[in-house]
Formats: structure tokens, C-alpha cells, sequence
């Protein structure tokens, strides 16, 4: 529902740009509605058909370029293995997260709602009450609010230089994802007409290093675990989980986002975007001090140049 409206934007700065957009989807499934029965079974394998099935139409109509565009678990990291497969001018926009809902008064996680159904099967709260909370904490479009695995996505694509940095974070009920959409599009052109960055100049085994940080400074899903490598993969980079827990031990936790804090993407954007939590990482030396940005400069990233950001 707020995907297609960024889809069109982005369609206008290719435009724009001097170039002729074509659209074409893939499948997505939702982790919520596969939990506690067999779909679950066909998540991650849903991850693969996305990569394949968005490299089928780019091979067989020989298109350029691409901007990938989607939230869920498993479509972003099937697109960003995509781009790299493909290794064209790529860019990836994520569709934005959801803003938090109202339950009697107090901001309410949908995390609190999956955490409802288990206190049901305890005898701690009943169905109506879950029931209550369900319809009140979806208030906007938009994926779910937190580093869960779509946040956690959103963030590593950004870190790769595979996603302009900084825009995760906007709310998809923001119409300033628009306007971040149109200029990604003008943004491909650009890097088309100029031959890069490539997707397997950008993914390397340092901005994987560095994806990974991120990963652990902002508690984000150990999804990423079977992500990463897998993207690692079709750059032809050996980057397994134990190179994973190692950039894991040495990072400290500094973003204390839903699931292990209270706090959720929109307040970083608040905040300063990724580019505060980026900073940290490099203030503490837990990630390298350089990467390919997704416009094709090879410089540290801006976040170098903030202030020093306040952990409360």
C-alpha cells in the first residue's frame, strides 16, 4: 500500500534523468501470518524465488539498470542478492516502517500483540484483550516498527552502499519517502551514466564486516546471519557465520531498538538517521573508516562529520 506510491516517484526521477522506467513486481510473504503453522517452512526459501524471479526479467529484457523497492523479511535481502547477481547500476529503496499505535493511552510495539498470544496460552491476559490490542497498534501503513528482520534489512542494505544512507528510517506514512524515492531514481541515472558503483564494487568483504557492526550495535535480528553470507555469496565472497560472531563479539550494543529496548526506527530518524548509530560504530572502531557510498564516492561516510551523538 505505501510501496507503490515511492515505486511512482522513483519511476519520475528515472524519468527525470534522462531514462525510461519499466515496472515489474515479485512475491513477498509476511512473517506474521506464517507464524505457528507449516508456511513457516516457506520463508527463507521465498527469499531465493525473489532473487530469481527479479533476475529472470532483468536478463531476459535486458534492462540497465534497477531500483529495488520493498519491506518485508525476505524481499529485501532477495533483492539486494539480486543486484549483486546482476551487478548493474542497482539501487535499493526499503518502503518504511510503520509509526507506533495508541493502546488505552500508551505508544504499543506490535511486538506486544505477539507477546499477547503467548500470555493467552498462559492465562495471563484473554483473547479479547489481544484482540483490542491488534486493531489499535497497526495505525499506519508500513512494515513493523523495530530491528526486527525488515529494519535490520533496511540497515545492513544502507551499510553495503547498496541503499542511500539514511533512509530506512522514514516513516512509510512520510511523504518525504517520495521525494527520497525520486531522487534515488535520478541517482541510478546518474550512475549508470558513469558506469558505477557497480553492486560487487560496493559489497566487499569490508562493508559485509561493516554490515555486520550494524547488525550488532543496533540489536538487530540474527537473521542477518543467513543474509549476509548469502549476499556475501554472489559477490564470490567467502563471508560465513563465523566471520559474523566474530565482528559480533567485538561490537558493543548502542542502539537499544525493539526487541531489546523500547525505542524504534522513527526515533533514529529523529535523532540523526543511521548515520548516528553509523558514527558510533566507527568512533568505536568497530567497523572500517571507509565505504563506497551509493552515490559512487569512495570517502567516509557522512555520518563521520556529526557530533557526537548522546546514548540515554
Amino acid at each position: 500500500m505505501s510501496l507503490k506510491p515511492q515505486v511512482d516517484s522513483a519511476k519520475l526521477g528515472i524519468e527525470v534523468g534522462g531514462g525510461t522506467a519499466r515496472e515489474f513486481s515479485t512475491i513477498s510473504v509476511s512473517d506474521i501470518l506464517t507464524q505457528n503453522h507449516e508456511g513457516m517452512r516457506y520463508s527463507l526459501m521465498s527469499r531465493e524465488a525473489i532473487a530469481d524471479s527479479v533476475e529472470i526479467v532483468m536478463r531476459a529484457q535486458q534492462y540497465d539498470a534497477l531500483v529495488g523497492v520493498g519491506a518485508c523479511d525476505k524481499t529485501i535481502p532477495g533483492m539486494l542478492m539480486a543486484m549483486v547477481r546482476l551487478n548493474v547500476p542497482s539501487l535499493f529503496l526499503h518502503g518504511g516502517t510503520m509509526l507506533l499505535g495508541f493502546v488505552d493511552g500508551e505508544p504499543t510495539n506490535p511486538l506486544a500483540v505477539l507477546e499477547g498470544i503467548g500470555k493467552v496460552q498462559a492465562g495471563l491476559t484473554s483473547a479479547a484483550e489481544v484482540e483490542h490490542m491488534a486493531r489499535a497498534v497497526q495505525s499506519t501503513v508500513g512494515s513493523c516498527p523495530g530491528q526486527f528482520s525488515s529494519g535490520t534489512g533496511g540497515a545492513y542494505a544502507e551499510t553495503l552502499g547498496l541503499a542511500p544512507l539514511g533512509t530506512t528510517t522514514i516513516p512509510a506514512a512520510y511523504t518525504e519517502r517520495q521525494a527520497v524515492a525520486r531522487r534515488a531514481g535520478e541517482q541510478l541515472m546518474e550512475n549508470l551514466r558513469r558506469g558505477g558503483p557497480l553492486p560487487r564494487e560496493v559489497v566487499t568483504r569490508r562493508s559485509l564486516e561493516n554490515a555486520a557492526a550494524v547488525v550488532a550495535a543496533t540489536g538487530g535480528t540474527t537473521n542477518a546471519a543467513l543474509h549476509l553470507p548469502a549476499i556475501a555469496h554472489e559477490a564470490g565472497i567467502d563471508f560465513r557465520m563465523t566471520d559474523l560472531a566474530e565482528v559480533f563479539r567485538r561490537t558493543p550494543h548502542i542502539a537499544a531498538l525493539t526487541p531489546g529496548g523500547p525505542y524504534v526506527p522513527h526515533h533514529l530518524h529523529q535523532v540523526g538517521e543511521s548515520p548516528w548509530y553509523s558514527k558510533r560504530c566507527w568512533t568505536a572502531a568497530t567497523s572500517t573508516v571507509t565505504h563506497w557510498r551509493s552515490t559512487g564516492e569512495h570517502s567516509p561516510p557522512r555520518s563521520r562529520m556529526l557530533p557526537n551523538p548522546t546514548v540515554r
